[in-house]
């Protein structure tokens, strides 16, 4: 199971991550690029295939504490709130919801590197003197931390938490609704012996 959630995890990265950059391109503040194709265009003229995975690193570095968090907390909360584990919409949506705020907000600080990776934003790279490209996740690191301090690692959070919050509430209550949907009819469609 844990194999398996791996490559899902690599193979679902390696498509998305270009698509991240793209999307995060586009919503920077000026930004050049005034359509998704135009932008991979672009992108892949001008900085090679290499820019759209300069952030894969960061990203599998930071999906893997995020599920895990995730995962672990929703399974802690439905132990609190919903011991029994029956179907109850209610506990589902809020442990889902908790779990999927605390694993964003823990795992901030990776996003803000993935994105100055991903955008290699022009004036935080002067202000920091990089000159070139802004690769690997220690220089990202690095640069957040001279731009910023240790707040720097925390830009966002809110927007991300509040993000992730109904997204991972509607994904467990969709998931559990299902388990039990299919388990219930399973049960039902029985034969006896």
């Amino acid at each position: 199971m844990w194999i398996a959630g791996s490559l899902a995890t690599l193979l679902h990265d390696a498509v998305m991550n270009p698509a991240e950059v793209v999307k995060q391109r586009m919503q920077m503040y000026n930004s050049p690029h005034h359509s998704a194709l135009r932008c991979v265009r672009d992108v892949w003229r001008t900085e090679g295939v290499g820019a759209f995975y300069r952030s894969y690193t960061t990203q599998l570095t930071m999906n893997i504490p995020f599920q895990s968090i995730h995962f672990i907390t929703y399974e802690f909360l439905q132990e609190q709130i919903n011991p029994r584990r029956g179907y109850n919409p209610q506990s589902h949506i809020l442990a889902g919801g908790l779990a999927g705020a605390i694993a964003a907000a823990a795992t901030t600080p990776l996003d803000v590197c993935k994105t100055l990776l991903n955008t290699q934003e022009n004036v935080a790279l002067s202000l920091a003197n990089v000159s070139g490209h802004l690769s690997g996740m220690a220089n990202a690191f690095r640069t957040v931390y001279q731009l910023n301090g240790i707040s720097g690692y925390f830009k966002g959070m809110q927007a991300r938490v509040i993000y992730q919050m109904p997204s991972t509430a509607i994904s467990w209550s969709v998931y559990e609704f299902f388990k039990y949907f299919l388990t219930k009819h399973q049960i039902e469609n029985r034969t006896p012996y």
